[in-house]
């Protein structure tokens, strides 16, 4: 039997601090740069972020996070495979975000995608997400990706992935 593996979207397989960069330079002309982002959460750094995160289209249209969509072809081949979002929170994003999975992982089949308010009902046999709050209280290996909100901090007993090539070293 294939091991259960549960992966976030946001910050994860879609890139939502370039999306967020993009917004913020394009409505007020700043550029924010990923080292001053560090240790702080999407909503500090960005002054309009609720704004955008709220938006129609915001996560249709995110970028996709290098290397994944075929690290994602060979794990959907390996194991179990489930996309998991929190999506609940915003609204606006279920549709956008089918269709951003559609889009980028055709591969995937509608029954992987899973939509919901909390993940602390979700179980699985590995979990990889980038917030501590999703990670913290799963059972199984976890997977922490490294974006700036988290990047400050004990990972606890969290492996810290910096891309989908140290996912692949680790999973495949």
């Amino acid at each position: 039997m294939k091991q259960r593996l549960l992966v976030d979207m946001d910050g994860v397989l879609a890139d939502i601090y370039a999306q967020l960069i993009e917004f913020e330079y394009q409505e007020l002309g700043i550029r924010q740069s990923y080292e001053k982002m560090n240790g702080t959460s999407e909503v500090d750094t960005f002054k309009n972020a609720l704004e955008y995160i709220f938006s129609d289209g915001f996560f249709r249209n995110l970028p996709v996070m290098e290397g994944s969509i075929e690290v994602m072809r060979q794990l959907n081949e390996k194991y179990e495979l489930f996309i998991v979002s929190a999506a609940m929170e915003f609204p606006k994003s279920l549709t956008d975000k089918f269709y951003w999975l559609e889009e980028h992982f055709p591969f995937l089949h509608w029954k992987q995608i899973v939509m919901c308010g909390s993940k602390t009902v979700i179980k699985g046999d590995i979990m990889i997400d980038d917030h501590f709050k999703n990670l913290d209280y799963f059972d199984g290996k976890t997977l922490l990706f490294s974006q700036p909100h988290n990047s400050s901090g004990n990972t606890k007993n969290h492996t810290r992935v910096d891309s989908w090539s140290d996912v692949a070293k680790i999973l495949l």
